[in-house]
C-alpha cells in the first residue's frame, strides 16, 4: 500500500466497451469518480481489441501504472495475461473491475463488484501473489478446456441471431446434442492416460463458464493445476453433472476424475479426422493438442 509520502496509486483502465452489454464502460464512471475523489490519477483507454488492449497494459504497467482490466474474463485474461508475460512480471499489478458476464477470476478471487468496496481495495489493497498459466506459450489465468465446453464456446461465438447468455445457452445445448465421445490422451506431470469423454479442464482457478464450479478445490497460489476430467456418459447424466456444477458436487461422481500437476498436455486422438478446440479464459486461441503449465506467483492483483 502506499504510503502517505507516496500518494495515490495511478491507474490505466482498460476498458472492452462490448463486454456485458456496455456494462463496463458505464460500471466504471462511478469507480473512476471515487478513485479521483480519493486523488489518484485515472486513466481510460479502450480496447479496439484483445492485441491492443495487450499493449496498452504492457505500455502502462511499465511505467509503474496499475492496470485495471475492466469487463469479464476474456478482457481481464488477456490484460492479465499480458503482465504475467513480462520479464518484470513481478513488478506490474492488476486490478480487476468485474463488469463482463462471467468474472469468473474475480469471483475466485473475491473481488467485489461493489464500486464503493471495490475502490477502497484499489486504493489500499496489497498486491497478491496468485499463479497464472502458460497454455502453447500464451498466459492464461483462469482455466484451458477442451471438449463440448470449447465447441458452446465456438457455437456463441459463432451465433449471430442471440446475443448475450441466450447465445451461450443456446450454443451449449447445440454443442452437447451433437456431441460425440472424444478420445483424449492426457499427460500430467509426464504420466498419461487414455480416457473417453466430454472434455478435460486444467483449471487454475475454481470457476468457468459464467459461475460454474468445475474445480472446486483449485487454489491460485497453490502452484499446482486441478485437472477434470469428465468421462463418457448417457448424455441424459451428463446434464444432471451440469446441473451440479453450480455448486462443485459433480465431482463426487464416479464420471468425474480428478488429477493435479504442474504440467497438462491435452491431445485427441480419434475419432480420426476430427479437430478440438480448446478455450482459455473465454477466448479460442486454438486447436488441440495444448499444453498447460502453471507460472507460479506470475502476477500481483489486487484482491482479498
Amino acid at each position: 500500500m502506499p504510503g502517505p509520502e507516496q500518494g495515490p496509486r495511478s491507474f490505466t483502465a482498460i476498458v472492452n466497451p462490448a463486454a456485458g452489454d456496455a456494462a463496463s464502460a458505464s460500471s466504471l464512471i462511478t469507480l473512476a469518480r471515487l478513485l479521483r475523489e480519493a486523488g489518484a490519477d485515472v486513466a481510460v483507454e479502450y480496447s479496439r481489441g484483445l492485441g491492443h488492449a495487450h499493449d496498452v497494459a504492457r505500455a502502462a504497467a511499465g511505467t509503474g501504472r496499475v492496470v485495471l482490466g475492466v469487463g469479464g474474463d476474456g478482457m481481464v485474461g488477456c490484460v492479465g495475461g499480458a503482465l504475467a508475460g513480462l520479464d518484470a512480471g513481478r513488478d506490474a499489478v492488476l486490478g480487476i473491475v468485474p463488469a463482463g458476464r462471467g468474472n469468473d477470476f474475480a469471483r475466485q478471487l473475491g473481488v467485489p463488484s461493489d464500486p464503493e468496496e471495490l475502490a477502497k481495495l484499489l486504493l489500499e489493497g496489497e498486491p497478491r501473489a496468485v499463479d497464472a498459466i502458460e497454455a502453447n506459450g500464451t498466459p492464461v489465468l483462469g482455466s484451458v478446456y477442451a471438449g463440448v465446453d470449447a465447441v458452446a464456446n465456438d457455437n456463441a461465438n459463432n451465433t449471430r441471431l442471440l446475443r448475450g447468455s441466450a447465445a451461450y445457452y443456446v450454443g451449449a445445448l447445440r454443442a452437447i446434442i451433437s456431441w460425440r465421445a472424444a478420445d483424449y490422451l492426457i499427460t500430467v506431470d509426464g504420466e498419461s492416460f487414455a480416457r473417453k469423454g466430454y472434455t478435460v479442464v486444467a483449471a487454475n482457478s475454481g470457476y468457468y463458464g459464467f459461475g460454474k464450479h468445475i474445480a472446486p478445490d483449485a487454489r491460485v497460489d497453490d502452484g499446482m493445476l486441478d485437472v477434470i476430467l469428465i468421462r463418457s456418459a448417457p448424455k441424459k447424466l451428463f446434464f444432471s453433472v451440469m446441473r451440479e456444477l453450480a455448486d462443485g458436487t459433480h465431482v463426487r461422481r464416479p464420471e468425474v476424475e480428478v488429477m493435479r500437476g504442474r504440467e497438462v498436455r491435452i491431445e485427441l486422438t480419434g475419432p480420426p479426422g476430427r479437430t478440438l478446440p480448446y478455450g482459455a479464459d473465454g477466448e479460442l486461441p486454438g486447436v488441440l493438442p495444448v499444453t498447460a503449465r502453471v507460472m507460479p506467483g506470475a502476477l500481483r492483483v489486487l484482491a482479498p
